[in-house]
């Protein structure tokens, strides 16, 4: 898609995030209160399965409905990481239950994913500042399109995407199963995570600025391929659609070299969106986010 046109579906997408609350700052957050000190980071420990929210609870084993469509509950959280966008929600369910049956708090760090078990404990990084947080899976959601994981507010602050309202993120599944084929340890002590600490609201900025690291950059990658005759096919079919922001990365960081196709960069989640619905008009449905 030429830049004009992406530009326009870009516009179109924004209003529609706006729509369905993509951009909650001016619906939702803190409400009166403030936050006197950010929360830290949930702490991972084994917990049984919950009875409610995996699906066995509707009678129709481990899966759900939702408008619609229907989702399947994992097994085991092992090995998960995803990355695509993070939202979060805040005062509109504040007191509510939430798929699990404990009520949400939303100064703690929890968040919603629609296939994890109940409860799970994962790490999110923003991946345009670098800021980790561990939060505790115990609802259900986000459930529209292209979003992977909805945080509390808390949580949310703490990666510094309250004004925007969404992020490109990177989830990864902190799991106390064992892999396959192994037996589990006895251990009376659940091993810790290293936790990031991220300083209160009330903090104050340090007499002396330090100088600012270099901008990641976002990329979407769209193939690897150990055949450069491979990846320039892959761009020709991107540029008749026209999406004329793609070129061919060699990685030699690897061996064989590889010859990697992406798109961007990425300034933003709503350019996100956009690039994801024109590689999707062309068959390509498995994009992954790369930065640099």
């Amino acid at each position: 898609m030429h830049r004009s046109s992406r530009a326009a579906l870009v516009a179109v997408l924004a209003l529609s995030l706006a729509a369905c609350g993509g951009h909650k700052l001016k619906s939702d957050g803190p409400g009166s209160s403030r936050i006197p000190d950010l929360p830290d980071n949930a702490v991972p420990r084994p917990e049984a399965r919950s009875k409610y929210g995996n699906g066995r609870d509707l009678g129709s084993g481990p899966e759900y409905e939702v408008f619609g469509k229907r989702y399947f509950v994992k097994d085991s959280s092992t090995g998960y990481q995803e990355r695509g966008v993070a939202s979060w929600y805040g005062t509109k369910f504040h007191g509510n239950l939430t798929s699990n049956r404990e009520v949400y708090d939303m100064y703690t760090m929890t968040a919603a994913h629609k296939t994890l078990p109940l409860p799970t404990y994962v790490r999110v990084r923003n991946l345009r500042n670098d800021k980790s947080i561990v939060v505790r899976v115990n609802d259900r959601g986000p459930f529209v399109n292209n979003r992977i994981i909805d945080l509390s507010y808390a949580a949310a602050l703490k990666l510094d995407m309250i004004q925007d309202g969404t992020s490109l993120v990177e989830v990864t599944a902190i799991s106390f199963d064992p892999p396959a084929g192994d037996q589990p340890t006895v251990s009376r002590t659940p091993p810790q995570p290293k936790l990031v600490s991220t300083p209160s609201v009330r903090s104050e900025p340090e007499a002396t600025a330090l100088p600012e690291a270099p901008q990641t950059q976002i990329f979407v990658q769209v193939g690897a391929f150990g055949d450069r005759n491979n990846a320039a096919r892959r761009l020709a079919t991107l540029a008749r659609s026209g999406i004329d922001d793609a070129f061919i990365h060699e990685d030699t960081s690897v061996s064989p070299m590889l010859y990697r196709v992406r798109v961007g960069p990425v300034a933003d989640v709503v350019q996100y969106d956009a690039i994801v619905e024109e590689l999707s008009s062309v068959g390509i449905d498995d994009p992954y986010l790369i930065t640099e």
